[in-house]
Parts: structure tokens; C-alpha cells; sequence
């Protein structure tokens, strides 16, 4: 049984969803590991982990839509604001979603499905450097 492990820093320009699934692939390819099961990890607490449809973008909007009704901003329940109007919610959306994905190896890739892509989902408004470690274990 062989490990490896990675980081992998994505920028993001504010709220929604970004992609690094060739980073992934790329990363996994060089390994060298063939079957197995890959971990990511995102190190923050107002982001988060999604894999998602990767074919039609307005997928991805609709999702930032619908968080942003379902944990508004500015809503008078929160009393941790000191990091902006748009942090606790952020809080709320990383509590809601996943901040660690397991995909399976197979032949040396992730075994994503056919419009599966692997997103940071952003719930900052400004821009940000997410760090995603990778750990992938197998033969």
C-alpha cells in the first residue's frame, strides 16, 4: 500500500463555485497509484468542498442563488460579525455543505461520473486563496 500527499491552492474572486478538477486528475496521474481512494480536505471554515455539474454553468448559479436565499446575509441572528457582514453566513454554508470529499481510484484517475467536476464553493464575497490538501492511498 503506497500514500501520497499534495496541496493545492485555488483562488477564488468572491462568492460561487471554481473548478480544479484537471489539477486533481493531473496530480492523482502522477502518483503513479493506480487504485485507491483520494481525499481532499479544504483547510478554511467559510468554504467548502462540492462535487457538482461541470456541463451546464447555470448550475452553478442556481446553487449560489439558492444558498444565498437560504443563509442571507445581514440577517440580525448572528453576533459574529467582526469579520464582515458576509462571514458567518459563510460559517453557515461550510456547516451545510462538506469540507472533505472521498472519490475512488481507478486506473490511475478519480472516478468522477460523466458531468461530475470537483469545485471549491466559495461563500466569501471577497477573494480568496482556499488550500485543499489531497491524500491518496492505495497500489
Amino acid at each position: 500500500m503506497r500514500q501520497a500527499f499534495h496541496e493545492i491552492t485555488v483562488s477564488t474572486r468572491g462568492k460561487g463555485l471554481f473548478a480544479f478538477t484537471p489539477q486533481v486528475r493531473d496530480w492523482v496521474r502522477a502518483c503513479g497509484i493506480r487504485e485507491g481512494l483520494l481525499t481532499l480536505f479544504i483547510r478554511h471554515t467559510s468554504a467548502s468542498l462540492l462535487i457538482q455539474e461541470n456541463y451546464d454553468p447555470t448550475v452553478q448559479g442556481d446553487l449560489e442563488r439558492f444558498f444565498s436565499r437560504l443563509v442571507p446575509e445581514g440577517d440580525p441572528i448572528y453576533a459574529h460579525v467582526l469579520e464582515g457582514m458576509d462571514d458567518m453566513p459563510a460559517h453557515v454554508r461550510a456547516a451545510l455543505t462538506q469540507t472533505h470529499l472521498s472519490i475512488p481510484v481507478a486506473d490511475g484517475a478519480p472516478r468522477l461520473g460523466t458531468w461530475q467536476g470537483i469545485y471549491v464553493f466559495e461563500h466569501r464575497r471577497g477573494a480568496q486563496q482556499r488550500s485543499i490538501a489531497l491524500h491518496l492511498i492505495g497500489e
